[in-house]
């Protein structure tokens, strides 16, 4: 009897905690997005299931401590390993030819890192947030989730749950936050504005530019180094021509065993005594007011450079510089194809800043660290 009854005191059910049952109730709304709404899910599902492990009473299965996950978590964040590792992959999925045809899209997608300054300066100054910690919220209007946790880890770990789970919450609700916005800053004339086609990018220019554009950003802020460098070996490896074993490497398998890994260990960092605070509700609305200005700062200076442009641009474009990469270019065309009844179609000019922003996103998280790491 007294055997049975240590049993019981020592089972999860006797330990749980209101923490506890709470985390489970938002691991299974970040699982039920991921599966009935497809939401992210190749990230949501797994970040959602670290989630319910990290709260499991006695199981000792949370990103600390001595546990299985603890050991990827150590090994694969603390060094800054995986966050590199899917730029790696992004790089090798990434075509750039949009961007290189329209090399003004790279302003948009400057413009639309706007995002990371507003909530970075509010979390700072309006609410009680450190330096670090403010530009670890910041980061989340980029809309990438791997460069959230790149700095997060270094500059704040210990807000790294709620930080990744903002970041990739709203890279999920791009389709229902970006239309909104757009309709409100844009004219009917505006969306309907056709953009004529790229200029062709010649094959040598692929190629230097990934080979370019990684030593000068290194060189400018070297701590982006680490995220700018594999996302453009990435593109250097699909653009080569002679390295698809590696492209087809980077850009499957290893990307989706480093997702797997990434979203559990971060998931796992999400113990109920820790997420559960006023402090995460805040980082939750500041993500929503970064991902909202990055969105509307990219619309805004596109409507700008139009004031200078005999050729007008469609400002919907701009929308797409957060790095989202390709759902925010695809939200835009949809939007603008919905409101032109189908006349036009801005898929591609809108790629161009949308894998500029990829690139803004990884050099603001370098700058950011160079300024407070």
């Amino acid at each position: 009897m007294e055997t049975a009854l240590e049993l019981i005191r020592q089972s999860g059910l006797a330990n749980l905690t209101i923490e506890n049952v709470g985390m489970f109730v938002i691991a299974g709304v970040l699982i039920y997005l991921g599966i009935a709404k497809n939401y992210e899910p190749l990230l949501l599902i797994p970040i959602g299931f670290g989630a319910i492990l990290a709260n499991l009473p006695m199981a000792n299965l949370g990103s600390y401590g001595d546990g299985i996950i603890a050991l990827i978590y150590d090994a694969g964040i603390r060094t800054e390993l995986l966050p590199p590792l899917i730029f790696l992959g992004v790089g090798a999925l990434t075509d750039f030819r949009p961007l290189l045809g329209r090399p003004l899209t790279f302003l948009l997608g400057a413009a639309a890192q706007v995002g990371i300054v507003v909530a970075a300066l509010s979390a700072g100054y309006l609410l009680d947030f450190n330096a670090q910690e403010a530009a670890s919220i910041g980061i989340i209007g980029g809309a990438d989730g791997p460069t959230s946790i790149f700095l997060a880890s270094q500059l704040a770990p210990h807000l790294l749950g709620p930080i990744a789970v903002a970041a990739y919450s709203y890279m999920s609700l791009v389709p229902i936050i970006q239309p909104p916005i757009m309709r409100l800053l844009t004219t009917k004339k505006e969306r309907a504005i056709d953009m004529p086609q790229a200029i062709p990018v010649s094959q040598r220019a692929v190629i230097l530019f990934p080979i370019v554009t990684g030593l000068v950003a290194s060189l400018a802020v070297p701590s982006s180094a680490p995220l700018i460098g594999m996302l453009m070996l990435g593109n250097l490896l699909r653009e080569s021509g002679v390295t698809d074993r590696l492209r087809k490497t980077a850009g499957g398998a290893l990307i989706d065993i480093v997702t797997l890994f990434l979203a559990v260990s971060v998931g796992a960092t999400m113990a109920g005594e820790y997420f559960l605070t006023t402090r995460t509700i805040m980082i939750l609305v500041l993500g929503a007011v970064a991902f909202s200005f990055s969105t509307a700062g990219g619309v805004l200076f596109a409507k700008v450079l139009n004031v200078f442009l005999r050729r007008k641009i469609n400002p919907c474009i701009g929308a797409a510089g957060v790095s989202a990469v390709p759902m925010s270019a695809r939200v835009v065309q949809q939007f603008v194809s919905d409101q032109t009844d189908g006349r036009v179609n801005p898929l591609m000019p809108a790629m161009g800043p949308n894998v500029a922003g990829v690139i803004g996103s990884a050099v603001a998280a370098g700058v950011f660290l160079t300024l407070l790491g």
